[in-house]
């Protein structure tokens, strides 16, 4: 709100003499996963604290497009200030839910889960992540101090992936320790060492099977890179256990949503 009402407010509601109240209706112009009413209710109390919200249905139920998921009574000006703000949670929740949904529902029948990555806008994190739970996703690591994930960066730099990963174990202070991976031979080298999960990272269906062959009993297994709708039901065929989708937050297209009064 204060990104938008810096540094002189809304100058073109306070235009408007009337400030009856009114009743507007928010509502989809898209089929989608409904994410965000609780957002957008408190963009509206923070205009004012007398505005009543009432929402449809609960965050994370298809809706078709047409239907009303929340109604809005109060002064005008108020919900005037407001609306774009309330809005764009709705788009950008449901956006992220709803793509979610489908990467969800795709793998359906699969012993395989969706996750999301720490691809997301700056500042926006929390809401992103809500949203992929809503479309029946896991969240990864919610940042750099959850876990300890050896990427190849960490490898190429470090020179020696073996001695890093048992320097992990070492220091690892009661947190996860995954592994990425991005051939087999770099699996062999650490195969047997006490860590929770390997990432393979865009690794040939061929491969991963394989990779997921020899460590499954071992480890947790996940798969990245490259993940689209297209060969994600292929990905979650060779039995890997999560796939970890950077589309679903930093990609999701946005719902529309308007407000009627």
């Amino acid at each position: 709100m204060s990104e938008d009402l810096r540094p002189s407010g809304d100058i073109t509601t306070k235009l408007i003499k009337n400030n009856k109240k009114i009743k507007a209706k928010i509502i989809s112009n898209q089929s989608c996963i409904v994410g965000g009413l609780s957002f957008a209710k408190e963009a509206f109390k923070y205009s004012d604290k007398k505005v009543l919200f009432t929402s449809k249905l609960k965050d994370g139920k298809r809706i078709n497009k047409g239907k009303v998921v929340a109604t809005v009574y109060g002064k005008a000006k108020g919900i005037l200030k407001s609306e774009r703000v309330a809005l764009n949670f709705l788009s950008l929740v449901s956006g992220v839910a709803t793509t979610t949904r489908k990467f969800v529902d795709k793998i359906k029948g699969k012993n395989c889960k969706i996750c999301c990555t720490r691809k997301t806008a700056p500042n926006l994190r929390s809401i992103q992540k809500y949203g992929v739970k809503l479309g029946g996703g896991l969240n990864h690591r919610f940042n750099l101090s959850d876990e300890i994930l050896i990427k190849d960066n960490h490898i190429v730099i470090d020179g020696n992936i073996q001695k890093l990963v048992k320097r992990a174990i070492k220091n690892k202070k009661g947190k996860k320790i995954t592994v990425e991976v991005d051939n087999l031979s770099q699996l062999k080298k650490i195969l047997g060492l006490k860590f929770n999960r390997v990432l393979f990272d865009n690794m040939s269906i061929k491969n991963l099977k394989k990779g997921v062959k020899m460590s499954s009993k071992l480890y947790e297994t996940e798969a990245s890179g490259g993940v689209s709708i297209k060969n994600v039901k292929k990905i979650a065929a060779t039995g890997v256990k999560r796939i970890s989708v950077g589309q679903i937050t930093h990609s999701a297209p946005s719902i529309n949503f308007n407000l009627k009064i």
